[in-house]
């Protein structure tokens, strides 16, 4: 139920919400069968007083003898022990029915205690109160705790469904216009949940009826749920649906300002309905917070998500989203005077140098983890190298801006009609690897260089290893092409990616492997297999050595090269993960999912530390800022959303795109947020305005929200269209030379 995790609370307030807290699951699904009962990670503090007899303590004592039964009748011992040590229940009393324990537990002076360990019992059940002494259905000899812990249990006349709903709605409609919007939100998560119920408990006339009447009044962003819904019609067809199982086991979380929870708690009580109060107990967490509600349009941009809004709580975690600092490497002054004699080379590499790194490899970010924080690998003499030529790359870069918008190389895949599903470009722009839809990976040379495969062992053992140019002779020139096929995977391809040193490629498919391809030999070195479905995203770490991949089975899988099991396994979304990228410093991941939010996972121990909502659709797109500071998400609705990383909130929308935002990708000092979608455009919009124009003092800890402006239009820089390709995958080169790539659609 409603957990209260803000400011302390009046006396009489308290009084009001001391037998909520009771039924107060706060979102958690632990078995308590499964030993000892952990405690929850919120509690309301204090009680007063005994609770009333009869009234909601009375039913939650019903529930805890309930549970004490099932304990001991799968011999649980220590589990009832410590159940009934926590409850200070004597061992003969839990013999009794739950009514006598009201009577004997919560007697006298300790009444205050036994309600606070109740609380703390039953908070890890997912229990229902009023049912607690129902007979079971349909004559079968079960324990009451089966219909205690039952998902949907029957609570009321089938008849009367109807009217709980509509006299709920015209209590809403005549509230005030401040807490309308607020209470309007109870519509979807309790239309679907009474709808369940009548399924489960076999009235499908009833619930028929219930869906036609009720379904057209929900908000648009729920249709593709509605739909899923509308088809399961029978008790057999919630058996094994997906969908259907996480929106019974998580809880749907509604954020609700305090005067508005006390109107709608008030109105409920004077009507004695049951029904809807006892669903909003079991299967809704009520966040409440101190303040003026929210508007109309505050809710709606953070709503939308499978399991409503994120809470506040969630985001509170402290994140260390600043950069690593960067190896000390001398750039060679010999090289820069070869390359360029136009002025001098000194004072131009330093100035440069500090720019592009941005003073990072002099002193470290307060707000960086630990060098060490997670194992990384070291620099090889190549990846030196190749540092050196970033650093000289970087004194050419475009400083891009409004006035100066970066040129848009587009590369157009004619002909695909192996159908192309995923690009990527290396990080030196020199080659291009695609994705196809036939379960075969390409590989292109943008540059003149055209693609070599290393000799055979038998030609290897003829070449002078001591000669300087011993990198260049095991290269086979019979071999050059300009491109490669890499065959090995069962199904279409759904993503690529290149590892940063450019020796190796990731791909994943719908065979449930990720592959890791040698671009030295183009072979496939190994196939992890972890995913027991389809694979739809994988992404290479800043650093290398560690990846990232996600898809159907809602679990992302942190991987190292050298692995073949999983380092990590961050499982929460409650629907196919659809897109992965890493944090710049490589310490965090973002995954986006079809349940239509974005998280963020610590690597260090696997706990999401971030849970972003806010989009009306899968998501498909994100990118960090270079900074590491802020993220962008683009969805199928279209929307651009920026979200600040250490506040844990939402700081802009950009709208402009009609179909799905496919591509983000930040220019290489974060000026400019470039965005692909399927509507066959690339829009450049102004991130440096966009998060410059949010003070972080409007960020208001108490409501968790924010007033977002409508200036999408102000921080559009430019909207590229081509003829009729969609917009798959965009790059920035080290000179802020954006490339774009999608397959010409005729």
């Amino acid at each position: 139920m409603a957990a209260v995790q803000d400011a302390p609370v009046e006396a009489d307030n308290e009084k009001e919400i001391k037998t909520e807290t009771l039924n107060d699951a706060a979102g958690n699904h632990a078995s308590a069968a499964g030993g000892v009962i952990p405690s929850p990670p919120v509690a309301s503090t204090s009680s007063s007083g005994p609770a009333k007899a009869g009234g909601p303590g009375s039913e939650e004592q019903q529930t805890l003898m309930a549970v004490l039964q099932f304990l001991k009748k799968n011999n649980f011992v220590g589990a009832v022990d410590v159940l009934r040590r926590e409850a200070g229940i004597l061992e003969d009393s839990d013999e009794s029915q739950g009514q006598e324990l009201a009577a004997s537990a919560l007697g006298g002076a300790e009444a205050g205690d036994a309600t606070c360990t109740l609380s703390r019992a039953s908070s890890c059940t997912t229990s229902t109160p009023a049912v607690a002494a129902a007979p079971a259905k349909g004559g079968e000899d079960q324990p009451d705790v089966n219909v205690v812990l039952s998902a949907y249990s029957q609570q009321g006349d089938p008849a009367l469904y109807q009217g709980y709903y509509s006299g709920l709605k015209k209590f809403v409609e005549s509230v005030l216009d401040c807490h309308r919007a607020e209470l309007s939100q109870l519509f979807y998560p309790l239309f679907v949940h009474m709808y369940l119920e009548l399924v489960y408990n076999n009235h499908e006339t009833e619930a028929k009826a219930f869906f036609e009447k009720f379904s057209g009044d929900q908000e648009c962003y729920y249709q593709d749920d509605l739909r899923v819904l509308s088809g399961l019609t029978k008790k057999e067809h919630m058996k094994g649906n997906e969908t259907l199982l996480d929106f019974r086991t998580s809880k749907f979380v509604l954020r609700i300002s305090r005067d508005s929870y006390q109107l709608l708690k008030r109105h409920l009580q004077e009507r004695q309905n049951n029904q809807i109060w006892n669903i909003i107990q079991e299967h809704l967490y009520i966040d409440i917070f101190d303040g003026m509600p929210r508007s109309k349009s505050q809710i709606d941009s953070m709503s939308g998500s499978l399991a409503g809004e994120a809470k506040r709580e969630a985001n509170k975690a402290k994140v260390f989203y600043g950069l690593l600092k960067e190896p000390e490497i001398d750039v060679p002054l010999d090289d820069e005077d070869e390359e360029g004699e136009n002025e001098e080379g000194k004072p131009k590499k330093k100035k440069p140098k500090k720019d592009s790194m941005g003073s990072k490899s002099k002193k470290q970010d307060p707000n960086a983890p630990q060098q060490n924080r997670i194992p990384l690998p070291e620099l090889k003499d190549s990846d030196k190298l190749d540092k050196i030529m970033y650093m000289k790359e970087a004194t050419k870069r475009i400083r891009l801006g409004p006035e100066s918008l970066p040129s848009i190389c587009f590369y157009t895949f004619l002909n695909a009609y192996q159908g192309l599903t995923a690009v990527d470009f290396t990080d030196d722009s020199s080659l291009i690897a695609g994705g196809f839809a036939d379960s075969t990976v390409r590989v292109w040379s943008v540059t003149p260089k055209k693609l070599r495969s290393v000799k055979s062992a038998a030609d290897l053992n003829l070449i002078d290893k001591e000669s300087d140019d011993v990198l260049e002779r095991i290269m086979d020139e019979k071999s050059a092409s300009e491109s490669k096929i890499l065959y090995g995977h069962s199904g279409p391809v759904y993503g690529v990616s290149f590892s940063p040193d450019r020796n190796y490629l990731l791909s994943c498919s719908e065979d449930g492997t990720v592959r890791l391809w040698s671009l030295q030999t183009f072979t496939c070195l190994v196939g992890y297999k972890g995913h027991n479905y389809p694979v739809w995203d994988t992404q290479f770490s800043p650093y290398g050595y560690y990846f990232i991949s996600g898809g159907h089975d809602r679990v992302a899988r942190l991987w190292a090269t050298d692995h073949y099991q999983p380092l990590r396994m961050f499982a929460g979304h409650l629907a196919d993960i659809t897109c992965t990228q890493f944090h710049p410093n490589s310490n965090y991941v973002a995954t986006g999912s079809a349940d239509r939010t974005v998280r963020l996972w610590d690597i260090l121990n696997g706990n999401c530390v971030r849970i972003f909502t806010g989009h009306k659709g899968p998501i498909h797109s994100l990118a960090f800022s270079p900074n590491g500071k802020y993220l962008a998400s683009g969805a199928t609705d279209g929307r651009v959303l920026l979200w600040d990383i250490g506040h844990g909130l939402m700081i802009g929308e950009l709208k402009g795109h009609t179909d799905t935002v496919y591509s983000l990708k930040f220019s290489r000092d974060g000026e400019i947020l470039a965005s692909g979608s399927m509507d066959n455009t690339v829009r450049l919009w102004d991130s440096i305005k966009a998060f410059d124009d949010i003070e972080t003092d409007d960020f208001t800890a108490a409501t968790g929200h924010i007033h977002l402006p409508e200036n999408s239009q102000e921080l559009l820089l430019g909207t590229y269209m081509t003829k009729s390709t969609p917009v798959i995958h965009l790059h920035f080169t080290r000179r802020n030379l954006l490339l774009a790539a999608g397959a010409y659609n005729p």
